[in-house]
């Protein structure tokens, strides 16, 4: 056991104490923005992103934070940028204009955090939100099972006389049951993703040595087993992948020299193709594995639908709208799936093409390999102190890979990448690998 001393925590001014608080409000409503329409509609959840987003803008005018200009991270200004245009050409310029103020509403968060705070603050705000999600889905479940012992619908939606369909429940007092529960949020999907970044965040923490054991291992238990009721198989292959990529990042991390580096590179490759062709070549195993049909739960209706629809206007799109508006044509029976309208294309890649054709595709292609680029070689290369080199590891510096990865992952079986929390983490990650250095070890450790 390690003895080290731990310093004196520093006295935080008024405005980085309203921060931190904001800060930890804002990543709450971008995790919980499901949950959040469920308690107090859409328009309830407009307004309380922006008071919160006004907020973020206020505290940056208030704390100055030093910002690079020729670090512009210019990938993530041309994406935005060309959404921002599509309006020109938008079938749909009102439904743009909504959910392009979205996409300024998630960026001003991703920013101030990126900005207002260095790395290890944000990890710590961003556990600290991962925390209040986590706790209330729990205790949510618990009530709905113990209490109402029925399932529970949102408050703000009418479904007429007619029996609802099974995914408009917010809960489906399956607790007990062994899932798959939906927490506060009101989607299985949703919440795998919260509990995935939980077990990120708070096992980085811990080895790290920004908390304590005691604290970290109760948080631990209470994301993996939100992880197992949600029985996520987008978030269980995610989970491999990602042990995948720590597992590489860590043996780049122990190459003695740049040449040792090359057979993990290719190692990695080699297990991702033959990952690939066994999926591939066992496709029906690995789908009954996962308890899915061999239309991956309908999404290849859905995908074949948004491929028709996006041919028709191939280069340029139909124009913005993450999500989709219900409310405009074509969405507002695009794709209808169990009585549900979708409102995303349950595949980033195609959304984007649908919505701002091959130009806009190519664009966010840019923008997911930068803040890829840069996530991976702030997790392996060493960090530097002006010339010195020979700096340790910050295990904290594997978050935005890991995170990263997780985004990918989910980004081929759902659209949230482009919404909510997906955009603030794009953003955050891609301002703060720029404008920051996420390596530097952290001084000094916690007892552990």
């Amino acid at each position: 056991m390690t003895t080290s001393t731990v310093a004196p925590p520093q006295a935080l001014s008024t405005p980085r104490l309203w921060a931190s608080g904001i800060a930890t409000l804002a990543l709450f409503i971008a995790l919980a923005g499901d949950g959040i329409r469920n308690l107090l509609g859409l328009w309830g959840f407009v307004a309380v992103s922006i008071l919160t987003a006004v907020a973020c803008l206020a505290l940056l005018v208030v704390l100055r934070p030093v910002y690079d200009r020729r670090r512009t991270p210019k990938a993530l200004l041309t994406f935005a940028g060309f959404a921002v245009l599509s309006l020109a050409w938008s079938a749909y310029p009102g439904a743009s204009l909504f959910t392009l103020t979205g996409m300024l509403l998630c960026s001003i968060v991703g920013v101030f955090l990126a900005l207002a705070f260095d790395w290890a603050s944000v990890v710590r705000v961003f556990a600290n939100a991962l925390k209040w999600v986590l706790a209330l889905s729990i205790l949510f479940e618990l009530w709905v099972s113990l209490v109402v012992r029925d399932r529970v619908l949102p408050l703000w939606v009418d479904h007429g006389d007619g029996e609802p369909p099974l995914l408009a429940y917010w809960s489906r007092n399956l607790l007990f049951d062994g899932g798959k529960i939906q927490g506060i949020l009101g989607n299985s999907n949703l919440l795998g993703i919260v509990a995935m970044f939980g077990l990120i965040v708070f096992s980085v923490q811990w080895a790290a040595g920004s908390v304590r054991r005691r604290s970290a291992v109760p948080w631990l238990i209470l994301a993996a087993a939100e992880f197992l009721l949600t029985r996520s198989s987008t978030m269980i292959i995610a989970l491999v992948v990602v042990l995948l990529v720590l597992a590489a990042a860590l043996l780049i991390r122990n190459a003695s020299t740049p040449a040792a580096r090359t057979p993990v590179y290719l190692g990695f490759v080699g297990v991702v193709a033959a990952g690939a062709a066994g999926a591939a070549l066992f496709s029906d195993q690995v789908l009954g594995l996962f308890g899915k049909s061999d239309d991956l739960t309908g999404r290849l209706d859905i995908w074949q639908t948004v491929i028709e629809t996006a041919s028709q206007r191939p280069w340029f799109g139909w124009g913005y709208s993450s999500p989709w508006v219900p409310w405009v044509e074509p969405f507002n029976d695009l794709v209808v799936r169990r009585g549900v309208l979708q409102l995303h294309a349950h595949n980033a890649w195609l959304d984007v093409w649908l919505q701002l054709g091959i130009v806009g595709l190519a664009l966010f292609t840019a923008l997911i390999l930068s803040v890829t680029w840069r996530s991976w070689f702030a997790a392996v290369d060493r960090p530097r102190l002006g010339l010195d080199d020979s700096q340790g590891y910050s295990p904290l510096s594997l978050i935005p890979i890991l995170f990263v990865t997780v985004l990918l992952v989910q980004s081929l079986a759902e659209s949230r990448i482009l919404i909510e929390s997906g955009w603030v983490l794009i953003v955050l990650l891609t301002v703060a690998t720029k404008q920051q250095s996420v390596s530097r070890p952290l001084t000094p450790a916690l007892h552990r």
